[in-house]
């Protein structure tokens, strides 16, 4: 009984350890990707990294395995990738398929940064991990009721919130060393002039140091390396997507003049159109239509958004796309929203200013950068 015992004890101990090596295995392989992604996008690495850990089961789920999909993403109506079908809150559900898993945390990052819902977190300090695993359970994200402490054990557990700081950002390769003159000296022991310098029988080698742009594994633990510089994190998308006081108009007026994508606009109050507005700023009424993508008058409502000049071709800089959250958004609403000429939406999107767009739909609002 007690040889039993003890080789059940055993077995217990090598799944623990098989399990805790499985979770240093992912976080080896995907530290990298998680901080590339914190830089561009904006969300925590220390989130991406428990994410995907949970979510994937260590990147040995089949979805992870097969399609590279460590998010559990699923398809919807506009998807234009590969696809592949797995049982979850339905039977035979469509999920996303990813040509690496780079893609899959990529697309991750776009997924959170870009959806109405989750914008909020992006307000919240990038070392705050307790605040965005708890505002991810609460906007939705999962289900599950102990999704949020979950993510914050793995978190703690395996220090992951140590890649969310300056020092553990993506390595940079170091600059190549100044080449460095030997000294030499004359018989006399001074030393040699810099233009007839005399000759040494050996020359010492200069040895160009290591490169450090690769984590080394030490002891289970993944020493991180030197860097040389800092990348720029994103503003919050609801920073960009503010109103802001515009410069140069000096009307007295009791109203405000805004910013929205460098354009100036105003917000209408009760009782205000097209035409009244367009008249307050000296313009034609058919030229503050042209302004707002609208053929003709339609009626305002207190706080709508009313250009004053032509928007542009494309949205602010880090607003790349933006992702449904709800049926029945309009092409011309969001053209109003970002500040984006409604002929641009639709071209960079090769869709017409009627199309219905579904919860998921995503909307480019900028091109594509090859």
């Amino acid at each position: 009984m007690r040889k039993i015992l003890t080789l059940l004890s055993l077995l217990v101990v090598s799944a623990a350890l098989s399990a805790q090596d499985a979770y240093q295995s992912y976080i080896s392989t995907y530290w990298e990707a998680a901080v590339q992604e914190m830089y561009r996008s904006g969300v925590p690495a220390s989130i991406t990294l428990a994410q995907g850990l949970l979510e994937s089961g260590q990147g040995r789920s089949t979805l992870a395995k097969e399609s590279n999909n460590h998010f559990g993403i699923k398809c919807h109506k506009d998807w234009t990738g590969e696809k592949v079908y797995h049982d979850d809150d339905a039977k035979g559900e469509c999920f996303r398929k990813y040509p690496s898993v780079s893609d899959s945390y990529k697309d991750h990052s776009d997924f959170l940064r870009y959806k109405d819902r989750y914008k909020s977190l992006f307000d919240l300090e990038v070392t705050d991990y307790k605040g965005w695993a708890t505002g991810l359970k609460a906007a939705g994200y999962a289900t599950d009721p102990g999704y949020a402490q979950k993510l914050i054990t793995i978190i703690e557990k395996y220090e992951l919130y140590k890649y969310d700081t300056e020092e553990d950002m993506v390595a940079v390769e170091p600059e190549a060393p100044q080449k460095e003159q030997d000294q030499v000296v004359t018989p006399q022991g001074e030393p040699a002039k810099a233009d007839k310098p005399a000759k040494t029988e050996k020359t010492a080698k200069v040895e160009k140091p290591a490169k450090t742009a690769k984590p080394v594994r030490t002891k289970g633990r993944t020493e991180r390396p030197e860097v040389r510089q800092r990348p720029e994190r994103p503003e919050s998308p609801n920073s960009i997507e503010a109103l802001k006081p515009a410069d140069g108009f000096a009307f007295s007026l009791a109203r405000m003049v805004y910013n929205r994508n460098e354009v100036a606009c105003v917000m209408a109050v009760e009782g205000e159109t097209y035409a009244s507005i367009a008249s307050d700023y000296d313009l034609f009424p058919k030229e503050i239509l042209k302004f707002n993508d609208l053929k003709s008058e339609r009626p305002l409502n207190p706080g709508d958004i009313v250009f004053i000049r032509a928007k542009k071709t494309q949205a602010a800089k880090g607003l790349d796309k933006h992702i449904c959250d709800v049926d029945g958004e309009t092409l011309w609403q969001l053209s109003q929203r970002y500040g984006v000429k409604l002929a641009n939406l639709c071209k960079l999107n090769g869709i017409s200013a009627a199309q219905e767009l579904h919860e998921g739909d995503e909307i480019l609002l900028r091109k594509k950068q090859k």
